[in-house]
C-alpha cells in the first residue's frame, strides 16, 4: 500500500489572477499578441516537461502554442523598464503543463528574440531556451504580420511568418480561450531546482482574428510533431502590462 498522498487537483482557470505581485521580480508589457493553438496528444508532449510535471489537459486535450508578439520595456524590480533593449519582437513555442502542487502554467521550448543581450540573459540567468533571431512585427490597418529568421544557436535559419486579420473583441472568451491564455506562471529550472515562476497581469483583452498566412518550422525545431491542419484556436490582444513575482521551489 502506498503511503503518498495524493497530487491536488489542478488549481480552477481564472481569467483574472488569484493574487497579486506586490514585489516583482521583472515587470515588462506584451503588446500585438498573436495565439496559434494546435491541439496535441499529451504523450507527445510529457517527456518534454520539466520534472515533476505533466501536461494539462482539457477534455483529455493539451495544446501546443505558436505566440509572436512584441516585448516593450522589460524592467527589474520596481525600475524603470529599458527603452531600447527591453523592447524587441519575440515569438515562443509553449506547451501547458501543472505540477505536484496543482499549479497551472506554461513550458517553454523555445524564446525567439531579437535583441541579443537579453538572450543571453535569458539563457544564463534563467536557463530558458532564447535564442537570438532576426524578427518584425508590422501592422497596416488590421493586419499584422510577423516574422523571423533564427541566427543562434540551434537549427540556424529555422523561424516563421504569421499575418493575421485581427476582428472583432471577445465580449465572453470560450473555456478553452481562458485555458489557453490565462496562465498565471511558468515551470523552468533555476540554477539547477525545478521552480514556478509567477505573474499577474490585467484580463486579457482577446480579439477574433484570421489566419492569413503561417509558414514555421519553430514548433518541429522544438522537438515536436509537424502540426496537422489549421490551427484550432486564432486569438489576437492588443497587450498587458505584466509582473513577474520570485520563484519558487517545488516540493517532492
Amino acid at each position: 500500500m502506498s503511503l503518498t498522498p495524493p497530487a491536488p487537483a489542478p488549481e480552477p482557470v481564472t481569467a483574472d489572477p488569484p493574487g497579486s505581485t506586490h514585489r516583482p521580480l521583472l515587470t515588462q508589457s506584451w503588446l500585438d499578441l498573436a495565439f496559434l493553438h494546435w491541439a496535441a496528444d499529451p504523450a507527445d508532449v510529457a517527456p518534454l516537461l520539466p520534472a515533476g510535471c505533466v501536461p494539462d489537459t482539457l477534455d483529455g486535450v493539451t495544446y501546443v502554442g505558436l505566440v509572436a508578439f512584441r516585448m516593450h520595456r522589460v524592467g527589474w524590480l520596481r525600475l524603470p523598464g529599458v527603452p531600447y533593449l527591453g523592447s524587441f519582437p519575440e515569438t515562443n513555442v509553449r506547451l501547458y503543463s501543472v505540477d505536484s502542487h496543482g499549479r497551472r502554467g506554461v513550458v517553454f521550448r523555445s524564446l525567439d528574440a531579437s535583441r541579443l543581450i537579453p538572450v543571453a540573459i535569458g539563457r544564463v540567468g534563467f536557463r530558458l531556451p532564447y535564442v537570438w533571431s532576426r524578427m518584425a512585427v508590422r501592422r497596416d490597418g488590421t493586419v499584422v504580420t510577423y516574422s523571423s529568421a533564427r541566427r543562434l544557436p540551434g537549427q540556424r535559419g529555422a523561424g516563421s511568418r504569421i499575418a493575421l486579420r485581427v476582428g472583432e473583441p471577445i465580449a465572453r472568451p470560450t473555456e478553452l480561450e481562458h485555458f489557453l491564455t490565462a496562465r498565471w506562471g511558468m515551470h523552468t529550472r533555476v540554477l539547477g531546482r525545478p521552480v514556478h515562476v509567477p505573474n499577474t497581469h490585467p484580463r486579457w483583452p482577446l480579439h477574433r482574428a484570421e489566419l492569413l498566412t503561417c509558414e514555421e518550422d519553430l514548433v518541429t525545431a522544438a522537438g515536436l510533431p509537424r502540426p496537422v491542419g489549421a490551427p484550432v484556436s486564432v486569438l489576437y490582444s492588443p497587450g498587458v502590462s505584466v509582473r513577474f513575482g520570485r520563484p519558487a521551489a517545488r516540493r517532492g
